[in-house]
């Protein structure tokens, strides 16, 4: 292992002290080097390149092959400025060349069942929903190490949750389709250049054979320290990830809308069960 491999190892968890992994490659390389950006050039993208981000998605894997997942790729300023206000007015969503919306799509196979005159039973229920989900999921992330491979950066955006009725109605969904996330693509700004932000100790994620919160309440304190001082580093207000995720789901408001989701969805024609 590299020192340049063992540096990233230890930006990803914040701490000096991080053994290093007797296993190292190019593509750890790049997945731990992997942050958010939020700042993007105005430099156009290559041509093809929307076209080789979605080979690599599709490239993913997909539960029972049923690739119940499509994406809107937008680069209209306009529609992107209308997302962006749908989205809590992201500013970043205005900037990025491109903006990805990824659909959980279970209307293609309702299409073909309906082609076939076949009435698919077990497409109203939540099952049927996270597979979209789910492989939405799969699929963007394989776009995502795609694309920081070839020198671009991106944020995923949450955010177009807040309206997913507003969102069908701007990209024309059909029913039984909903934009799962955003995801912003572009060049990254040198002005602004995005840090990787430390992420918990594995001792808090992994577990061997059984789930064990043992000696989780000191490895989230060592954290939130490590973060705090991230933060601080950064400018932002120092405050550790204990305090953030309380702040973040204390109250029903701090889901900006995401709350009626159940209704959205059932008003969009999933129907779940």
């Amino acid at each position: 292992m590299t020192a340049e491999a063992q540096s990233k190892l230890t930006a990803r968890y914040g701490a000096p002290d991080v053994s290093p992994f007797d296993q190292w490659n190019a593509t750890l390389d790049q997945l731990l080097d992997h942050r958010s950006v939020r700042a993007f050039t105005d430099q156009p993208l290559p041509e093809g390149t929307i076209e080789t981000l979605i080979a690599a998605a599709q490239s993913a894997s997909t539960s029972s092959n049923l690739q119940v997942w499509s994406v809107v790729a937008v680069q209209d300023s306009e529609r992107k400025n209308r997302l962006s206000a749908l989205a809590g007015n992201q500013a970043y969503i205005r900037q990025a060349p491109l903006f990805f919306v990824w659909l959980a799509d279970l209307s293609r196979v309702e299409r073909i069942a309906g082609q076939q005159d076949v009435e698919l039973e077990a497409l109203p229920y939540l099952e049927s929903l996270l597979l979209g989900t789910i492989d939405a999921a799969l699929a963007a992330q394989n776009a995502v190490v795609a694309l920081e491979s070839l020198g671009l950066g991106s944020v995923y955006i949450g955010a177009i949750r807040n309206d997913i009725e507003g969102v069908a109605q701007e990209l024309q969904l059909p029913a039984q389709v909903y934009p799962v996330f955003g995801l912003c693509v572009g060049y990254p700004s040198a002005d602004r250049p995005a840090k990787v932000k430390p992420r918990l100790p594995q001792q808090a994620v992994l577990h061997h054979e059984t789930y064990s919160a043992s000696g989780e309440q000191d490895v989230i304190a060592a954290y939130d320290e490590r973060l705090g001082a991230f933060y601080q580093r950064e400018g932002l207000k120092a405050s550790g990830w204990s305090e953030q995720v309380i702040n973040r789901l204390r109250s029903v408001s701090n889901l900006h809308g995401r709350e009626a989701l159940v209704e959205e969805l059932n008003r969009m024609g999933f129907g779940l069960r």
